[in-house]
C-alpha cells in the first residue's frame, strides 16, 4: 500500500484505517484534525516527524522497513512505547472489559429469565458466562503484570488467552445470547489484536534497532528511567484522590445524599461539600453517572 508522508491528510487515513486513532491519541493528536496534514499537527503538536511516520507505516504495512531510524531519538521511542503501554491498561484492556461485563448482564439476565419459564435452575449459561470472564480476568492480569515490566523488551505480548477468548465466543457460544453485544465484544478484542500485532513489529523493526545502538549502561538507563516514570504515574493515579474523598466518592454513586453522608459519616455537611468539591476538581466529573463511570473504570466499586 502507499506509504505516508509529511503532506498527508491525515483525516482520510483515518476514515480508512480507524485502527490508528488510538495510536495518534498516543502523541496527543485527537479526533477533530480538520484537513491538517502529518506535517502540520506535528508542528501543531511539537511531534517529531520522522517517529509518527515510522510508527504509522508500521501499523499500516507489515513489509515497511523504516528509513529513517538515524533521525529518531532512542528516548522518543521509548517514550512512545511508554505511552502505549499506559493506553493498554487503562482504555484498550478496560474497553473490552466494558463491552464483556454488558454481554455477561445482559445474557444472564436472559438466561435467568429462561430458566425460570423452563423450571431448569441448572443455571449452566450463567456458569458459562462466568468462565468468560474469569478468562479475561486470566488475561487482564497477566498482560497487566506483564506491561508493567515493560524493560524486558525482547518477548511478545501474552495474548494467547484473548486469542481463546475471541474463537470461544465465535465457535462455542449458544446463539441464545445477545449476539449484538456478542459483536462488540468480539470487535474490541480483534481492534486490540491488531494493535499488538503491529506493536510487536514496532518493536522489532524500530526500538530493537535503536537499543542495539546503545552500550550496556545505556539501555540499563532507559529502561530504569521509562520503569520508574511508569511506576510514578501509577502510584500518582492511585494517590489521586484521599482516601476520605474515596469514601465519599463511593457513597455519592450509591446514590447518598450529602445530608446522609454527613449523618454516616459523622461529618459537617460543609466538610461533605468540600470534599465533593475536591473530588470534582480531580476527577473533572460532575455528574453521579459520570462517577460512577470513574469508580468502575477506576476499580472502586465493582459491577
Amino acid at each position: 500500500m502507499r506509504l505516508l508522508n509529511l503532506h498527508t491528510v491525515i483525516a482520510d487515513v483515518l476514515s480508512e484505517h480507524n485502527e490508528l486513532i488510538p495510536v495518534l491519541n498516543r502523541f496527543g493528536i485527537r479526533l477533530g484534525v480538520g484537513d491538517k496534514t502529518l506535517e502540520e499537527l506535528c508542528e501543531e503538536n511539537n511531534l517529531d516527524p520522522g517517529l509518527i511516520i515510522t510508527v504509522l507505516n508500521v501499523y499500516l504495512n507489515e513489509d515497511y522497513v523504516p528509513d529513517m531510524l538515524e533521525l529518531i531519538e532512542t528516548e522518543s521511542i521509548a517514550d512512545y512505547f511508554q505511552h502505549t503501554v499506559e493506553n493498554y491498561i487503562h482504555e484498550l484492556m478496560p474497553n473490552i472489559e466494558k463491552h464483556l461485563n454488558a454481554f455477561i448482564a445482559l445474557s444472564s439476565s436472559v438466561n435467568d429469565s429462561e430458566n425460570n419459564h423452563s423450571n431448569n435452575n441448572n443455571g449452566s449459561g450463567n456458569k458459562e458466562l462466568g468462565m468468560l470472564r474469569q478468562l479475561f480476568m486470566k488475561f487482564k492480569e497477566r498482560m497487566t503484570n506483564y506491561l508493567k515490566k515493560i524493560a524486558n523488551y525482547d518477548e511478545d505480548f501474552p495474548d494467547e488467552l484473548l486469542h481463546d477468548l475471541k474463537n470461544i465466543l465465535i465457535k462455542h457460544l449458544s446463539t441464545e445470547y445477545n449476539q449484538n453485544l456478542c459483536y462488540a465484544v468480539i470487535f474490541s478484542i480483534h481492534s486490540f489484536e491488531k494493535d499488538l500485532e503491529a506493536h510487536n513489529r514496532l518493536r522489532e523493526k524500530v526500538l530493537q534497532p535503536k537499543l542495539n545502538q546503545l552500550d550496556i549502561s545505556g539501555i540499563r538507563q532507559l529502561q530504569h528511567s521509562i520503569v520508574n516514570e511508569i511506576s510514578n504515574r501509577t502510584e500518582e493515579e492511585t494517590h489521586h484522590l484521599t482516601n476520605r474523598e474515596t469514601e465519599i466518592l463511593r457513597l455519592i454513586v450509591q446514590g447518598l445524599l450529602n445530608k446522609e453522608i454527613a449523618e454516616m459519616l459523622n461529618i459537617s455537611l460543609n466538610t461533605v461539600l468540600t470534599h465533593r468539591k475536591n473530588i470534582i476538581n480531580k476527577t473533572g466529573i460532575k455528574t453521579v453517572s459520570g462517577l460512577t463511570f470513574y469508580c468502575l473504570r477506576n476499580g472502586l466499586i465493582s459491577m
